[in-house]
């Protein structure tokens, strides 16, 4: 089970602090809490309860075998991200995000199979028949594609959901994810437009500790539904020997009863049948007078 969201931890992390007043977005206003020294609170209140509706979404779909993909450039929050996400077996963007990511997908796994070719080609001996020009190209290619897709090699499908840490940064991130209807979830500071969000996390998304205590609430429910899908795929597979197991020993049961059934062949058996199966001959009247005689 996933440890309760506590507002204490939230205010230690420094989850409440926003932008200041000049620079915040109107439609964060249900989440701000208060103005202090020029800057906004967010209400840490709304923060938890989001953080846990969220949560649960996140699970379910974990639970369901799909994947969500983590989106988060920014300096402070791509190492986190990237750790939490590699954690919770998920893929990530920490990088550049690429254009077309998830609108033209199919150019992007056209470059994903392009690493797995030169690896192959590394393998089989290929790549040591280059010229020294070419396999230093085809290394830097190798480097390039690693940097910016290495994250997302095992993604062979468009992802169930986005998770992304600064919505005004990741803007075409999100607005791919409005085209495809895909599920944002994200961490959406004072400054931001919370009307595209589908699970909206008001918080301070600026502050690495911050970020860290959303991300840890937000991996832990992931790692829980993909272990209670793996637990029902164990007792579903349980399930199955049983069945098979009972089956396997029937078969033998109903056999011995057939056999039980069958009737004995033995040579004095074989003879009583004859002898009863033989019909009873009527005495003539000649054979009669002369058993009276």
């Amino acid at each position: 089970m996933a440890k309760k969201v506590e507002v204490k931890d939230l205010l230690e992390a420094g989850v409440h602090f926003g932008h200041l007043t000049r620079k915040w977005n109107p439609n964060m206003a249900p989440y701000i809490y208060m103005e202090r020294n020029g800057i906004h609170i967010i209400n840490l209140y709304k923060t938890a309860a989001k953080i846990e509706e969220a949560s649960e979404a996140l699970k379910k779909i974990a639970a369901s075998g799909r994947k969500i993909l983590f989106v988060a450039t920014k300096k402070q929050a791509k190492d986190i991200v990237a750790e939490k996400a590699k954690a919770a077996n998920m893929p990530y963007i920490t990088e550049r995000w690429p254009g077309g990511m998830l609108t033209n997908f199919v150019t992007i796994r056209k470059a994903v199979k392009k690493m797995a070719s030169i690896d192959r080609m590394k393998q089989d001996g290929t790549f040591n028949t280059l010229s020294k020009k070419e396999r230093l190209a085809v290394d830097r290619l190798r480097a390039k594609l690693e940097k910016n897709l290495g994250s997302i090699s095992d993604m062979s499908r468009l992802p169930a959901a986005l998770f992304v840490v600064d919505t005004t940064r990741e803007h075409i991130a999100v607005a791919e994810a409005l085209k495809l209807n895909i599920p944002i979830f994200a961490m959406v500071d004072t400054n931001s437009d919370p009307r595209v969000i589908d699970y909206v996390i008001p918080s301070n998304d600026d502050a690495s500790k911050s970020i860290e205590s959303i991300m840890s609430f937000v991996s832990e429910a992931i790692i829980e539904g993909l272990s209670e899908r793996k637990s029902g795929k164990e007792d579903d597979e349980k399930g199955m020997a049983k069945k098979a197991k009972a089956s396997k020993d029937a078969k033998p049961a109903k056999k011995a009863k057939l056999e039980v059934e069958v009737p004995s062949t033995d040579e004095e058996d074989v003879k009583a049948m004859k002898e009863a199966k033989q019909p009873v001959r009527q005495k003539s009247k000649k054979q009669v007078l002369n058993e009276e005689e």
